[in-house]
């Protein structure tokens, strides 16, 4: 009989299935799940029957794991929560955008779906969240941008920084010196020889500063193009 109420682990693991695979196509391992989620194989592994028996992933041994449709619109759910209150947290309560995960981690379990959309109605129901990440609408559905990672960019590709890995808070803090911020206008001048740092240009106008960013930088960073918006709709109504 399939549970009403999920647990907190089953609500973590649905989660971060569907986090794993929202910025790329290629599904997550046991392993994988593992170490996003600092447990041992063996409690994933447990845990992944657990799933497969409520009917929230697909899995046969050795295999990646998916989401079921309704595994899906639960791993939505949690993320529409946790990324409504980091966006809270930063906008209304003074917080940086390295402190909030943990805070949301903690938060998303213990507050109702009627606290949620009275935190997204006072928010105006925004659509991202303070590291660019999509926020699902309350009908599961999610706009994803037109995106590239900066560090698959050519010389002379432009366009707005749209997305900020917020996996490495020591990085947020590295960007946040530095003022690069969501929405900054970047171009890609090149790469140093013999797989060197990624030259960019960051800002406009006198405000505009050059940066050789590192693998570690270049690869956290997404960048909306010029082009016009063609947003993609994921998941399912109801």
């Amino acid at each position: 009989m399939k549970s009403t109420a999920p647990s907190s682990s089953i609500e973590d693991y649905v989660k971060v299935i569907y986090s794993f695979t929202e910025w790329q196509d290629k599904p997550i391992t046991s392993s994988q799940l593992a170490q996003r989620l600092g447990v041992a194989n063996s409690s994933v592994s447990e845990m992944v029957r657990k799933l497969k028996d409520q009917g929230l992933v697909d899995h046969q041994p050795y295999g990646a794991i998916t989401l079921t449709p309704e595994g899906l619109r639960l791993a939505l759910s949690m993320v529409r929560r946790h990324r409504l209150i980091e966006t809270y947290l930063v906008r209304e309560l003074g917080y940086s955008w390295d402190e909030v995960h943990d805070e949301a981690e903690l938060l998303e379990h213990a507050v109702s779906d009627t606290f949620i959309e009275r935190m997204a109605a006072k928010l105006g129901n925004p659509d991202r969240d303070p590291h660019g990440d999509p926020i699902p609408g309350a009908d599961g559905l999610v706009r994803m941008p037109k995106a590239y990672l900066m560090n698959e960019l050519d010389a002379g590709h432009t366009g707005r920084i749209t997305r900020i890995s917020d996996d490495n808070p020591e990085l947020l803090r590295y960007l946040a010196a530095e003022h690069i911020d969501l929405d900054s206008d970047v171009e890609v001048v090149g790469r140093k020889p013999f797989g060197g740092a990624l030259m960019v240009r960051i800002g406009n106008g006198t405000g505009q500063r050059e940066f050789d960013l590192a693998e570690e930088v270049a690869s956290a960073l997404w960048v909306y193009s010029d082009a016009p918006h063609q947003g993609c709709l994921v998941g399912t109504a109801g």
